[in-house]
């Protein structure tokens, strides 16, 4: 006889699970008991249940494998999804399995152990497809049409809930599934041949990349290299192509090059800005958009040629139908002078400039760095150079506070031959402290630094604007030096860009894990050069390209 916890775990490892990230609790006994008798599945415990999803969302989107979370419903689910609203705003391929009550008792108000109302329609708000288990014998099935979800379409979050009496009960003759296949779409081949002919015709193409586009960085930059067309890349999409490559540029630079485009290929992203508007829009200017999802083409966006399917496929594709076209001359001076456009304002932004030098100096190539939103954080996700589509985290449009560390610590159980360096404020690290205990338990070689000020300076930076006063922003931390020590974890604290240097290359020679405390003070605003619709404080170079009605 098999029990519907049995048959998960059987199926889950047919699917090729190797890390399952939750929280045991009686809804789930039987899953959690399944488990010990996997020894190819290992299962990570954190210390709260919103650490489960968002390690599952890091591991996810920097393993090119399906994270797994798993948690007790009501309140254990409810406490991971802030994680799980991340992994769909960062189009994360994340499994979050969430205990139920028993069977007979859901939809009927008794007030059963972690009862919710209408717990199905929550997590069908932030997934792409969800399902429940009534029999143990769904259960192969349901977890097999989970993958199937994740494989295809937009890579986005799926949910499935196991109730603890199908979870507990015992069949005969399982049918399990052999691993879903990766099922990506084709865009069509005549919408193929028309962005190749509007490409290959255009005197100044630029292509914009996009978190759609991450993991597809052979392609695209082939296709720039073939095109000579500069390769803007959001926060998404930074190292798909590496930023030592010499068409690669930041949306910084991305606002020299495309008033100059004649045609843009926009290549799975949104191409809206955070206030909802297109990112770039002009008559003069043809947009071909690549996307999986039909609704990055639709309104406020100008109209423009349609490409529906995977990106990976579509920017292959028009690669090989510009074949036999003769190749453009090279445009890598002109890039290069937005390049240095770039450098001159990033510079300038002191002391962030400072110590994202420093953590680009200690972090190596193929290492990821996870952003929180603290003050070098939100620089560090245009400044810091990325080379690798897995180099740098973030929390996308959902600006989830207090996601880096426990984001890091799925990064880091995915990698662990490599270092993982999380840089957090003292505010967004107050979140998930606790998880210190995770680090050393499974002695992640992770390395995490606190930018320490005492506040929550964005939230105060505002607040001096709009009010000329402000309220409610102070801390009271603890010593972060006793808290990692009372956890067993390394520490160091200083309070230059050259201390940060020392210590983190102390931290690299020591291995495992690592909390570096820097001491900081207010710091000014990053986001002018963040967002063009934020009024600089001293006005950018002009344009090294030139006018836009005067190309360059």
């Amino acid at each position: 006889m098999t029990t519907g916890g049995q048959a998960l775990v059987e199926q889950l490892r047919r699917e090729g699970v190797e890390i399952v990230f939750g929280i045991p609790g009686v809804q789930l006994d039987w899953a959690v008991d399944a488990l010990c008798d996997a020894p190819d599945i290992r299962f990570i415990v954190p210390r709260h249940e919103q650490a489960t999803s968002y390690m599952a969302d890091g591991y996810a989107r920097t393993t090119g494998k399906e994270g797994v979370c798993m948690m007790v419903p009501g309140p254990g689910m409810l406490n991971a999804l802030a994680g799980l609203a991340t992994s769909w705003a960062c189009n994360a391929r994340v499994l979050f399995i969430a205990g139920q009550i028993p069977s007979p008792t859901i939809g009927k108000g008794f007030g059963m152990l972690h009862e919710i109302a209408d717990q199905s329609g929550i997590l069908k708000s932030l997934t792409k497809w969800h399902g429940i288990a009534r029999a143990p014998s769904e259960i192969p099935a349901l977890v097999h049409d989970a993958f199937a979800q994740l494989r295809s379409g937009r890579p986005r979050p799926v949910a499935i809930e196991l109730p603890p009496d199908v979870l507990q009960g015992a069949m005969e003759g399982v049918h399990y599934f052999d691993a879903a296949p990766f099922a990506p779409t084709p865009a069509d081949p005549s919408d193929v041949a028309c962005a190749a002919a509007l490409l290959g015709a255009a005197k100044f193409p630029v292509i914009y990349g996009g978190g759609g586009a991450r993991e597809a960085g052979d392609a695209l930059k082939a296709l720039a290299e073939r095109l000579q067309a500069p390769a803007v890349m959001t926060e998404g999409a930074r190292g798909a192509v590496s930023a030592r490559h010499p068409l690669a540029l930041s949306t910084l630079g991305g606002r020299c090059v495309l008033p100059h485009a004649d045609v843009i290929l926009v290549a799975g992203s949104r191409f809206l800005d955070a206030v909802a508007k297109p990112v770039f829009a002009s008559p003069d200017c043809q947009l071909i958009y690549l996307n999986i999802d039909e609704a990055a083409f639709a309104p406020p966006r100008q109209p423009g040629l349609n490409l529906q399917g995977d990106v990976r496929l579509g920017l292959q594709a028009i690669g090989a139908a510009l074949d036999g076209r003769t190749q453009p001359p090279s445009r890598a001076d002109d890039v290069a002078k937005v390049k240095a456009w770039e450098d001159v304002q990033m510079d300038a932004v002191q002391p962030q400039s400072d110590y994202v030098a420093v953590l680009r100096d200690h972090i190596a190539d193929d290492a990821t760095l996870v952003s929180e939103l603290t003050q070098v954080g939100y620089f560090s996700n245009i400044a810091y150079k990325v080379h690798t589509p897995h180099g740098l985290v973030t929390p996308g449009f959902q600006g989830s506070l207090g996601y880096g560390f426990p984001t890091a610590l799925g990064v880091a159980a995915g990698a662990p031959g490599k270092r993982t360096v999380s840089i957090t404020g003292d505010g967004g690290f107050g979140w998930a402290l606790q998880e210190l205990a995770t680090a050393a338990k499974y002695s992640f070689n992770l390395t995490t630094v606190v930018f320490a000020d005492g506040r929550f300076g964005n939230v105060q930076r505002i607040q001096k604007r709009t009010f000329g006063r402000t309220f409610a922003v102070e801390l009271q931390n603890p010593d972060f030096q006793l808290l990692a020590q009372a956890f067993g974890v390394r520490s160091e604290r200083v309070n230059s860009p050259a201390g940060l240097a020392g210590a983190l290359k102390a931290a690299e020679i020591a291995g495992g894990p690592s909390l570096i405390e820097v001491e900081v003070g207010e710091m000014p605003s990053p986001w002018a050069l963040i967002h063009p619709f934020v009024p600089p404080l001293n006005p950018p170079p002009p344009n090294p390209l030139g006018e836009p009605n005067k190309p360059g």
